[in-house]
């Protein structure tokens, strides 16, 4: 494919200002809506072929949340192509103040392997709401999804409005050397400051969705059996790639061997005695990956499972006991099923400790104590997280999800979603039929009285 010819193309056509009228756009979304139910058993084979993921976990975590946003965008999209008027300080009087919304123009989005369709779809429902043109760059460690997303998007739109580039690193680099008007990019840290750094060369300005060590915070008010419920479903689902998995337990000594007996209990009840056997765990997504996770486990610190399976690409749910914060394990995002165990004594330990490291993508904390909820909240920097409960905070077009620091930077969901992909111009309409002379030269003492009258 000729990107350079692509991106040249999509910027043409949305010069002739097609994209723009609030009609192409619902249309453009009810497109894609339509096709993505008609393509929902495709999505659901890919994904079981690239990650071995279960037709219920398919729906709820990628296709069924993809088209949830698609419903609130849709409802909500004449609301916020609308001009939004603003209060006009007296100074200026007579005039109207207001804000437009426009889009950037032609956006790229990169998206990750770990939800294909749905970290590709979701920021894609934004661009197009927002009017802009779009060119997809999914993950090459998908390649079944990327194929489904490739062909639901080519039965959806002509190429100049939306098209999807496959490949790998070569196409990667290609697209970078392109002049974009927004890139949103998600995935690893270490490609985010590339992407960063690339889009710097034409000042185009980036989100990333980045990641981190998100930590687990439970105290001794929690309610430990429910909290353990709670953090096995958020660890373990797609066996734990996921950006918002809790990546380690930090919880109180007095609690921990209560809270691993629960720990272990629920594991069992959603995974089995033993997950390798079971056909709906979800496996990692290749051989390095796996081999990298493996890696990180010692073996002497192991007080569940600890084994894979190289045949499958699978890894038992894995906690590590006494872990330290000098193990491997805590150097680098685990993005797998294993979860490192540390304990504290004071509550004000665990907050010291997440401070003392890159502000995480989501923290989660287990406490029926408000002030100890107070202090996280307060005090802690993280991109969004829960109170007693682990990774919901991100099913939801209500709240914008983002990083910050090392963990990302922007955010998107429903309406900021069609802000991100939008520029937001100011706009002063004055009146003619009076002008008061205050601003003028020469500045008398009648006007510097006036002028400190209206700015103060």
């Amino acid at each position: 494919m000729d990107i350079q010819a692509l991106v040249t193309a999509q910027r043409a056509y949305f010069n002739t200002g097609a994209t723009l009228p609030l009609s192409a756009r619902r249309a453009a979304l009810q497109r894609l809506r339509e096709a993505i139910k008609a393509h929902e058993g495709d999505i659901t084979a890919a994904l079981h072929f690239d990650l071995n993921k279960s037709p219920a976990e398919s729906y709820m975590c990628e296709v069924g949340m993809t088209l949830a946003e698609l419903s609130y965008v849709a409802r909500h999209l004449a609301g916020w192509t609308r001009d939004r008027r603003h209060l006009t300080p007296l100074a200026q009087f007579p005039a109207r103040s207001f804000t437009v919304s426009e889009p950037y123009g032609v956006v790229l989005i990169m998206s990750p392997w770990n939800y294909p369709f749905m970290l590709t779809m979701e920021p894609l429902i934004g661009a197009i709401a927002a009017g802009n043109c779009c060119t997809v760059k999914p993950s090459a460690y998908s390649p079944a999804v990327s194929a489904v997303i490739r062909d639901i998007l080519s039965n959806c739109f002509p190429p100049e409005h939306v098209a999807v580039v496959e490949g790998g690193r070569a196409e990667n680099q290609a697209l970078l050397d392109q002049k974009f008007d927004y890139i949103f990019f998600t995935g690893g840290v270490a490609v985010g400051r590339e992407v960063m750094s690339r889009a710097a060369r034409h000042l185009t300005p980036v989100t990333l969705e980045l990641g981190g060590k998100s930590p687990c915070i439970v105290d001794a008010t929690a309610r430990l059996d429910l909290a353990a419920k709670r953090l096995v479903f958020g660890k373990l689902l797609n066996c734990g790639q996921t950006c918002v998995a809790p990546d380690y337990l930090l919880i109180h000594r007095r609690v921990k061997e209560e809270f691993l007996a629960h720990l272990k209990k629920w594991i069992a009840a959603q995974y089995g005695g033993d997950a390798l056997d079971n056909d709906g765990y979800v496996r990692m997504v290749n051989r390095r990956h796996f081999e990298r996770v493996m890696g990180l486990i010692d073996p002497a610190k192991v007080v569940l499972g600890g084994r894979g399976d190289l045949d499958t690409l699978k890894i038992q749910p894995t906690v590590l006991d006494n872990v330290s914060p000098e193990d491997p394990v805590m150097q680098e995002e685990i993005f797998g099923p294993v979860l490192p165990v540390l304990t504290f004594n004071h509550i004000q330990e665990a907050a010291d400790f997440v401070r003392a490291r890159p502000r995480p993508l989501a923290l989660y904390l287990f406490s029926q104590d408000k002030e100890v909820q107070e202090l996280f909240l307060r005090r802690t920097s993280f991109g969004g997280g829960c109170i007693n409960d682990t990774i919901i905070h991100l099913a939801t077009s209500r709240l914008p999800f983002g990083g910050v620091g090392n963990s990302g930077m922007g955010s998107y969901h429903g309406r900021q979603s069609f802000d991100t992909f939008s520029h937001t111009k100011s706009i002063v309409k004055k009146a003619v039929w009076m002008d008061l002379p205050v601003r003028y030269a020469p500045y008398t003492p009648l006007k510097s009285k006036l002028l400190r009258l209206f700015l103060r």
